[in-house]
């Protein structure tokens, strides 16, 4: 397989830091393996807690809203000390959740303190991405990046995991949350040994710069696409359990293995969506994406079919939210290359918040208006407002986020947005 420029993608990583690569992506899969622990477990904490159906769309929810607001305050951390010494920091501050936990957690509200604080884990993505963006160069971002995020594949283990160990072992919920202590004191170690910072990491800056920041209309469209892929990815990894459980009446450990479908798919695939928007052009892709995971959603809400066409459904729907991610995230390299940890910070809250709404409302629907569907046709339709805005943008992109082989060189981004048409120098971006 070869990128967009020819090279072998082998050949592409090597250009940057494969252990600070690998460790980011430990490092990331970790974290969200804890970051959706509540949600792996949300069926036995909520039967344990005896929550209503909006308790429980709260419950799976609050961790996301906790990564939300996490991502902008690591953001900022990371620009300014470094991601990596931020990443070993988030690392150790997980810890205290985790053992609440499993020592405490025995009403409603401590587990949504608990959720809050595990948002700690949801926000490494502001912390691993920029720590490998700044390794490798512009036309290797979208596999690198999509290696990095892929580690969204945590959610795999813990919908997996969690419940087998807690119901099939004998451990408990409480149970699960003190062994998962055990990965993340492994992984701390070994994000201190592997991981590097990048000698073209920029100066630290004051915070006026970022302030600037918020008025360049092309971060709020990337945040606005990702609240619709990552959000709806997030989101479905949270309460597709309940949804299993409640409306299709399966166990607590088959709905986590029927989650485990559709999270294998959006997570593996996410650098997919890096490399083919390396190759044909990340709007150009996202757009497709949204389109089809417009489709899938209304069309699984609209029906709300017999489980057999259920599951695989839904696995193509996240799927194509989880190649979006990879797309969007081809893209925010390109055009704010100076700036990726805050503006990852900024883009991933808004993920984060997306996927709290979508919980909230899958479970506010279910108790409110008894069904399940309206949430997913709420998806697809935003997701068809995320193409039109592509459509409606694409020719004021296009000087920047073609396919990387057809553009020319330009300068680094402009707090005012403007530019001029230029491809990044490679010693501008990584200072060397």
């Amino acid at each position: 397989m070869k990128t967009a420029d020819g090279t072998t993608v082998i050949h592409s990583l090597r250009a940057g830091h494969p252990k600070t690569l690998f460790s980011a992506f430990v490092y990331f899969d970790v974290s969200f393996m804890i970051w959706m622990l509540i949600g792996a477990l949300g069926v036995l904490i909520a039967q344990d807690l005896h929550l209503t159906p909006f308790q429980k769309g709260v419950l799976v929810a609050i961790p996301l809203l906790g990564g939300a607001v996490f991502r902008i305050v690591l953001g900022l951390l990371s620009d300014h000390f470094g991601p990596r010494k931020v990443g070993l920091a988030c690392l150790f501050l997980t810890l205290v959740p985790l053992g609440w936990g499993w020592l405490g957690g025995k009403t409603f509200p401590q587990m949504l303190a608990i959720g809050l604080l595990l948002g700690i884990a949801g926000a490494s993505f502001a912390v691993a991405l920029p720590l490998v963006s700044r390794w490798y160069p512009p036309e290797s971002q979208g596999i690198a990046l999509g290696i990095a995020g892929a580690g969204n594949s945590g959610t795999l283990f813990a919908i997996f995991l969690a419940p087998t160990l807690a119901v099939t072992y004998g451990f408990g919920w409480h149970g699960v949350f003190g062994l998962a202590i055990l990965p993340v004191l492994l992984v701390w170690i070994l994000f201190a040994v592997l991981s590097k910072e990048s000698p073209g990491s920029p100066a630290p800056q004051g915070v006026r710069p970022y302030l600037e920041l918020l008025g360049n209309h092309d971060l709020w469209w990337f945040c606005f696409f990702y609240s619709i892929t990552f959000g709806g990815f997030v989101g479905l990894t949270s309460s597709l359990g309940i949804l299993y459980h409640d409306h299709y009446g399966t166990s607590a450990l088959t709905a986590g293995k029927l989650t485990a479908v559709g999270t294998l798919a959006g997570s593996f695939f996410r650098p997919v969506g890096g490399y083919l928007s390396d190759r044909f052009g990340g709007f150009r892709v996202l757009s497709l994406l949204f389109l089809l995971s417009s489709f899938v959603f209304v069309l699984f809400g609209g029906l709300l079919p017999p489980l057999s066409l259920a599951i695989p459904l839904v696995a193509v729907g996240v799927l194509a939210l989880g190649m979006s991610n990879g797309a969007v995230f081809q893209l925010v390299p390109q055009r704010f290359p100076a700036r990726i940890g805050i503006v990852s910070g900024i883009v991933g809250a808004a993920g984060g918040l997306g996927g709290f709404c979508f919980s909230v409302f899958l479970g506010a629907f279910r108790g409110f208006f008894h069904t399940d569907g309206a949430g997913f046709v709420l998806l697809g339709s935003i997701a068809l407002l995320g193409a039109g805005g592509i459509a409606f943008k694409k020719k004021s992109w296009q000087s920047w986020a073609a396919p990387l082989q057809e553009l020319p060189e330009r300068v680094p981004d402009i707090p005012d947005g403007s530019r001029s048409g230029r491809r990044v120098p490679m010693e501008v971006v990584f200072g060397g």
